[in-house]
């Protein structure tokens, strides 16, 4: 796999570190993603989190190159549930007891170098993206039993659109945007294998796809907006 990735292009409410081996002692609260995971120890992604607590604001990543890690605790708590850095107002809603440091163990995808790895700001500032070969997470820092794994596998690129308030997840067929309250939009399947993104104006986002009956980039524009072609 590549170096992973950190990016906070959005701002956010928590500190989070990728682990180079889980801890000999775990912390008191570990949360397994997904729920159901077969052979997690291979090669997962190890992240510590840090929600920042009321009246205060969090806004730094730390990253560290992950490797390989000894078998997974099963005695966890996990359930499943379909810019510039800048500091954010103190939170004015209660959390959740749990919102207090736990380590994430998300299940490796695959160890091809073409998938990403990292983690990712979002435009909910309390919730984070952790990427594991290509296998997307967003997690809801302040409820750590909430969270959603994209639905493509592999994720290819993520990008992060600030100004539509967008974190964009490329597949091999379509496109999926995530916003502030969870899923925006799935495109329809632009490409049969493959897709580039060239550019994101207006309001549009243009890219190119595929085409396997002509063998040929296909170019496509899409509203950001409602996910639908123009």
């Amino acid at each position: 796999m590549k170096d992973p990735v950190v990016d906070v292009t959005f701002p956010h409410r928590w500190k989070a570190e990728i682990l180079p081996s889980r801890p000999l002692i775990l912390p008191q609260h570990h949360f397994v993603y997904p729920l159901y995971a077969e052979e997690v120890e291979r090669g997962a992604l190890e992240v510590l989190i840090r929600p920042s607590s009321p009246g205060h604001a969090a806004n730094r990543v730390d990253g560290l190159k992950g490797h390989d890690f000894s078998r997974a605790n099963n005695d966890q708590q996990s359930a499943g549930a379909s810019a510039p850095e800048g500091s954010l107002p103190a939170h004015t809603t209660e959390r959740s007891p749990s919102a207090q440091e736990f380590l994430a163990t998300c299940a490796l995808g695959f160890r091809d170098p073409a998938v990403p790895t990292g983690l990712w700001s979002a435009p909910d500032p309390d919730e984070i993206c952790a990427v594991a070969g290509g296998y997307a997470y967003l997690i809801d820092t302040a409820h750590p039993t909430r969270f959603t794994m994209i639905v493509f596998r592999p994720v290819l690129e993520v990008r992060p659109l600030l100004e539509q308030g967008l974190l964009l997840f490329v597949g091999h067929h379509a496109l999926l945007a995530w916003g502030a309250d969870g899923r925006a939009w799935q495109s329809e399947k632009l490409s049969d294998e493959g897709l580039t993104i060239t550019g994101v104006r207006d309001g549009k986002l243009h890219g190119q796809g595929w085409n396997m009956l002509t063998d040929k980039e296909t170019p496509f524009t899409l509203d950001l907006i409602t996910g639908l072609p123009r």
